[in-house]
């Protein structure tokens, strides 16, 4: 399906049983939350995802899932984080064929490329698909800076067409636009940035607490594009202690806590993760049941598409 980068895009979870396997059943429960919510379009087997654990066999599970029951509603984008130009390029293929309509491409992983093999490896990928790719920047844990300029060359392909930033240099954004215009469409990828960086133009969201709160997620997105500043501001304060979750390095266990708290996830996860105990899950629980028991009436404004 033909589709824009354009709006909330929820980096799903992957919910599991108790056991640590796939949960189906509680993956639809919160799709249909994301699609009932106006999201724009989901993101399968990010870094929320569990990427590093979940198999091929599952990711292909989920996409396929995804597809049938969205039925072109809506695009499917599969992540791809490999350590091989080989295994992305595969994974590419697998996405085309498992009926995704866009990849989300992370740098090579557990290597730190330089500019040019970074390039490369983009470039390879986006060469051996027609499927729109997105790629992802994020310095801060994946340790390669995919900079505006090395866009120059990347723009040469032209199936990458987005950028998801996640470099919390909030100056990319307007770098990027200064640079390409309409050309890559750029999408907030942290969450504690995202209505500043809507407001300065973000063409969409990556979202992480989209998981456990679809509604108020897209509703800071329509009233921003709307132009309702006063009243995306209300609900991003209220939102913002949750939203922090989203920067620690156990996000997984903190957003899938917050999802439970809401009633679309589980909490269960795959070792080496290890669901929450004691202090730390009295602490997160707190956090996330003090925003529930505030949490603001959404008006139809706010949930209508843009």
């Amino acid at each position: 399906m033909s589709f824009e980068w354009k709006g909330v895009f929820p980096a799903l979870l992957t919910p599991f049983t108790r056991e640590e396997k796939l949960d189906l059943d509680m993956f639809e429960k919160n799709l249909a939350a994301q699609v009932e919510a106006g999201v724009h379009g989901i993101i399968i087997g990010g870094s929320l995802g569990e990427a590093s654990t979940i198999t091929e066999k599952e990711k292909e599970e989920l996409v396929e899932f995804s597809v049938e029951y969205l039925n072109e509603d809506i695009p499917v984008i599969m992540n791809i984080a490999e350590s091989t130009t080989a295994d992305a390029i595969k994974q590419a293929d697998n996405a085309r064929r498992w009926g995704a309509d866009g990849i989300m491409l992370l740098p090579p992983m557990r290597y730190k490329a330089d500019d040019r093999e970074t390039i490369t490896y983009f470039k390879s990928v986006a060469n051996s698909t027609e499927l729109p790719i997105m790629i992802y920047n994020n310095p801060h844990d994946y340790k390669i800076d995919t900079r505006p300029e090395m866009f120059d060359e990347l723009i040469v392909c032209k199936n990458i067409t987005a950028l998801k930033e996640s470099s919390r240099d909030v100056t990319n954004l307007t770098r990027m636009k200064n640079r390409f215009g309409e050309r890559i469409k750029v999408l907030c990828g942290v969450d504690t940035l995202a209505m500043e960086e809507l407001c300065l133009g973000a063409d969409g969201w990556v979202a992480g607490l989209v998981d456990a709160f679809p509604k108020e997620t897209v509703a800071i997105y329509n009233l921003v594009k709307a132009g309702e500043i006063e009243e995306a501001i209300k609900i991003y304060r209220w939102f913002m202690p949750l939203l922090e979750l989203d920067i620690h390095t156990k996000l997984v266990q903190y957003i899938k806590l917050a999802a439970t708290q809401t009633g679309i996830s589980s909490e269960y996860v795959r070792a080496p993760r290890l669901t929450l105990v004691g202090e730390e899950r009295e602490r997160i629980l707190k956090v996330i049941n003090d925003a529930v028991k505030k949490r603001p009436v959404i008006s139809q404004l706010s949930v209508s598409n843009q």
